[in-house]
């Protein structure tokens, strides 16, 4: 797909999509050496004398016993008020803090490799899914859709995975895979019949196309999101029912006259234009997916040395770390103060969005440019927090705000994002409050998927097995 922007970032970026993800595979799958958990929800689990963030309300509940029967929570409530079941695990919460699972709203999973198998070997998927349900991460949004993710996410779901909750785009509609209206018809009727939960949207895509897009879509009930094609113009595409806008770029080019040059960005950059746009879209109601990490590294250009050293690239080939660090002296060559002027400007957009009540998802581009999976969620949620959003505004863009985009948007049950009983068991047991510091949601005791308990050890284990597999 031929970029739409004068230097082509974003269009390089999706452009290596597929290339990332076949690096990052190489080696994944090989002699599988990790401990699975069994794949069993049956049973009872009782979280005793923890501090519990309910995530309903910024509140924490001390002192509280969580029960959960059978991948469900039945009861929440003061710890000598709750009946724990006589056959329940007693897991011990004193001094810990248990809050939902978080999501990734903008990860990509392996598609078909060309010319291969219909699907990537499993172990490579398990892998991948690992790292995530590792990093305290109970649910994905795929969003480089396959024919085989169809299954997959019914897999997931039967508990033949551990894995994260799954929900997957469509192949996206792009300025290749749909130059006319006719083509985007088809691939919205088409997404649609095979079960996709979203249609993904790439740049390229012409306003005639969009228009057409927009009313296939609402007809046959599928929602879209992604990119802001040029063509369209975010107001546009508000305007028309985007309901995820993945990335800022959209707002910042609308907002500096049209221009999606950096340079020409920070020269004319309207800071009213920006917050009009904030407001449209909280008016909208359409949710954000910054990725801000992935373009603090994009447009940065750091020291591959130094990045490559980060403890997660032991999870990974050599293969794509070599492929990042190619990828990463490819990118765009602008004036230091051009970057750092540039990089702020996403920031204060970013903050005019929370600002506005513009709803939040985490998201980060997963394995773009130095994003190792499920690691890359905590150094994006530190760039969020660097923005100045607060600390529960962050944690909330990752569990009650994924849960009303899920319900409101793909037309699923909600029922996670918050610890209440009736509520899926997707959680997460920490040694330290995240409210306090974010750092502290990787100081994990265990996380639970769907009622499937994986304590620390057996995440250190399979960490340990990944490492040794990719010579870390």
């Amino acid at each position: 797909m031929a970029p739409e922007h004068g230097l082509g970032p974003t269009g390089r970026l999706q452009m290596g999509a597929l290339a990332t993800l076949a690096a990052l595979g190489l080696t994944l799958g090989a002699t599988p050496e990790r401990p699975t958990p069994e794949p069993a929800v049956e049973g009872s689990w009782a979280f005793t004398n923890v501090t519990v963030l309910p995530m309903d309300a910024e509140r924490s509940l001390t002192d509280h016993t969580v029960v959960v029967v059978d991948g469900v929570i039945t009861a929440v409530g003061p710890a000598g008020s709750i009946e724990v079941p006589a056959d329940a695990t007693i897991i011990d919460g004193r001094g810990r803090w248990l809050m939902p699972g978080l999501a990734e709203m903008h990860a990509h999973v392996p598609p078909v490799p060309p010319n291969g198998p219909q699907r990537p070997p499993r172990e490579m998927l398990d892998d991948i899914f690992f790292l995530y349900v590792a990093n305290g991460i109970t649910a994905i949004r795929g969003m480089l859709g396959a024919p085989y993710q169809i299954d997959l996410r019914a897999e997931i779901r039967d508990e033949r995975h551990l894995a994260p909750d799954f929900w997957a785009a469509a192949p996206s509609i792009n300025g290749n895979s749909a130059p006319t209206p006719a083509a985007a018809e088809a691939m919205i009727r088409d997404a649609a019949a095979a079960g996709y939960d979203l249609m993904k949207i790439h740049p390229g895509v012409s306003r005639e196309t969009w228009d057409h897009m927009v009313a296939v879509a609402d007809e046959v009930g599928l929602t879209f999101g992604g990119h802001v094609p040029a063509a369209v113009g975010i107001e546009h595409a508000l305007a028309t029912g985007i309901s995820t806008v993945d990335h800022v770029d959209g707002y910042l080019e609308a907002a500096a006259g049209g221009t999606a040059n950096p340079i020409a960005i920070v020269q004319n950059l309207d800071e009213n234009r920006m917050r009009e746009l904030a407001r449209r879209t909280a008016e909208a109601g359409a949710y954000v997916v910054p990725t801000m990490y992935l373009w603090e590294n994009l447009y940065s250009k750091p020291d591959a040395d130094r990045v490559l050293a980060l403890p997660e690239m032991r999870y990974v080939s050599p293969a794509q770390r070599e492929g990042w660090r190619s990828q990463n002296a490819g990118g765009p060559d602008l004036p230091p103060e051009v970057v750092a002027d540039f990089l702020d400007a996403r920031k204060r957009m970013l903050r005019y969005l929370v600002e506005a009540g513009a709803p939040l998802l985490m998201g980060t581009d997963s394995p773009q440019l130095f994003n190792v999976p499920g690691f890359a969620l905590h150094r994006e949620l530190a760039v969020v927090a660097d923005a100045g959003i607060s600390n529960y505004a962050v944690l909330e863009s990752g569990t009650r705000n994924v849960a009303r985009y899920v319900s409101e948007e793909l037309g699923h049950a909600g029922d996670f994002g918050v610890v209440a009983a009736g509520m899926r068991a997707d959680l997460v047991l920490l040694e330290a409050d995240p409210l306090a510091d974010l750092d502290n949601l990787n100081r994990r005791a265990g996380v639970m998927v769907r009622g499937r308990w994986v304590t620390a050890d057996e995440i250190d284990a399979g960490l340990a097995a990944l490492a040794a597999r990719h010579g870390g």
